[in-house]
């Protein structure tokens, strides 16, 4: 098996197994309900979820919005799409095959599901580096170590952000999944470095986009001022992957900047949790 070094664990969250979890389960107990209407509580109903991926401090308590969903219901595999940070190239990176591991446990890829989503989508290629480093999908395997530990993950990085790899990635994957209880989650934070004030503005046309399940509208937008978003492109593709496989409606469950966290609303980052069901 080719397994993913955890490359975050100790940084930007506990490598502590003990702390990992008390942390997590702190942050879903927080959750006070869930803000969706009932039938998403349901287990067909839910498609997609959109969370940040910041350090577990800044966007543990906004993901947990989502993920506390997990505790309702569960999936045969969860998709996952983040941007790449640390490597430009074109297309979209997939890891094929063996594990990711976390200090709770290692998350095994859904190896029948990574092929048949390579063959769909020409734009998806095999390479390791644009992993190594990155943390936009690491960033979610607390939560799902936690509440789903033995589901499959399909992990996928993006590159290049365009409309082409957006939109051929998301063909790919409802093509691959359909028929399946899949799961599928974008990771993205929002605006940086903008002053509080500035930041909800830029950020809520984001939040409007997504409310509507409008992927066009919100690659638009991104191609327009891609600051509105680092994993805009990941949204983008689970956003149109969900309406092609019969999504209807989605809802922004929580809002949240990191000065929410640090007290400095000078410069932060946003972040929001998001639900697609059908």
């Amino acid at each position: 098996m080719a397994l993913r070094p955890a490359a975050v664990a100790g940084t930007w969250y506990p490598s502590s197994p003990a702390r990992l979890t008390a942390d997590v389960r702190r942050y879903l107990e927080a959750v006070e309900s869930p803000a969706v209407p009932e039938p998403v509580l349901t287990k067909a109903a839910l498609v997609a979820l959109i969370v940040p991926h910041a350090g577990l401090a800044y966007s543990g308590p906004v993901a947990a919005h989502c993920y506390s969903l997990l505790q309702r219901h569960s999936f045969d595999t969860i998709v996952m799409v983040g941007p790449s940070h640390y490597l430009g190239f074109e297309g979209a990176s997939i890891w094929p095959a063996g594990a990711f591991e976390t200090p709770l446990s290692n998350l095994r890829v859904d190896e029948p599901l990574t092929a048949a989503i390579a063959a769909a989508c020409p734009a998806l290629e095999d390479l390791p580096e644009a992993h190594a480093r990155e943390h936009s999908l690491e960033m979610q395997l607390p939560f799902l170590a936690t509440l789903a530990p033995d589901t499959p993950i399909v992990p996928i990085v993006m590159g290049f952000q365009t409309r082409e790899t957006a939109y051929a990635l998301g063909d790919g994957i409802a093509m691959a999944v359909r028929g399946r209880r899949a799961l599928l989650v974008a990771s993205s934070d929002l605006s940086h470095f903008y002053d509080a004030r500035t930041a909800s503005a830029l950020d809520h046309q984001v939040i409007a986009r997504v409310d509507a399940l409008d992927d066009e509208g919100l690659m638009s937008l991104l191609e327009g001022r891609p600051d509105h978003a680092c994993g805009g492109g990941p949204m983008v593709t689970v956003l149109r992957a969900a309406r092609m496989l019969g999504a209807t409606a989605s809802r922004v469950l929580r809002y949240a900047d990191s000065g929410d966290i640090s007290g400095d609303k000078s410069s932060v980052v946003g972040y929001i949790a998001a639900a697609v069901w059908r």
